[in-house]
């Protein structure tokens, strides 16, 4: 990765902090060579601090490091877009992010439990439910959405709005195996409905 220190005066470049999940911009910092190849290195994110003027890895002093997942630089080679675990609040203020903002985001936890599913698929325990399932083959986890299926739809004319969703979680649950034991992700569906609302 070239990045392009020169074209600053003070050899600093910006670097913009990505929650890896969530996709939340969670703050600003700057990098020199030295703080990138640390960064790179340690796999924390450490910036040129201009107020103390000396490396500083973001967490030294709280804990709340961020954990690089990927780095990557823009068509100019002059600013950097990390990708990061966070552990715990990003800001100094106590917030999830520098603009005051939640670092949620209820869809990645859908993408974190294809991932689960996929651990239980490929890596089975005779504890695990799921695996069970994989291991009864596509028409029992095919039945078994059916059967999911049917149970919402008598609950959704029921009164009982927490029997409904429950229904409807186990639902979800099991049509995200079903995805998984065809070779799909949500992903896939995803791209359908945006297709379709062109």
């Amino acid at each position: 990765m070239q990045v392009n220190f020169a074209k600053s005066p003070d050899g600093l470049v910006p670097a913009v902090i990505q929650d890896a999940i969530t996709s939340k911009v969670l703050m600003l910092g700057y990098m020199n060579q030295e703080a990138l190849d640390k960064t790179l290195a340690e796999k924390k994110v450490t910036f040129f601090s201009r107020s103390k003027n000396r490396l500083w890895t973001k967490g030294e002093e709280s804990g709340n490091f961020l954990h690089l997942v990927s780095a990557a630089i823009d068509c100019d080679q002059d600013t950097l877009l990390l990708k990061v675990h966070p552990v715990g609040p990003v800001c100094h203020t106590g917030a999830d992010t520098c603009w005051n903002e939640e670092n949620i985001d209820s869809t990645s936890f859908l993408h974190s439990l294809e991932q689960v599913i996929r651990d239980r698929r490929a890596n089975p325990t005779e504890k695990s439910y799921t695996a069970s399932l994989f291991a009864k083959g596509i028409n029992k986890i095919a039945q078994k959405v059916g059967e999911e299926a049917v149970e919402v739809v008598i609950e959704a004319k029921d009164n009982n709005d927490e029997l409904f969703l429950n229904e409807s979680a186990d639902l979800l649950f099991h049509y995200l195996i079903l995805l998984q034991a065809k070779g799909f992700t949500l992903e896939d569906v995803i791209s359908i409905l945006k297709n379709r609302h062109k």
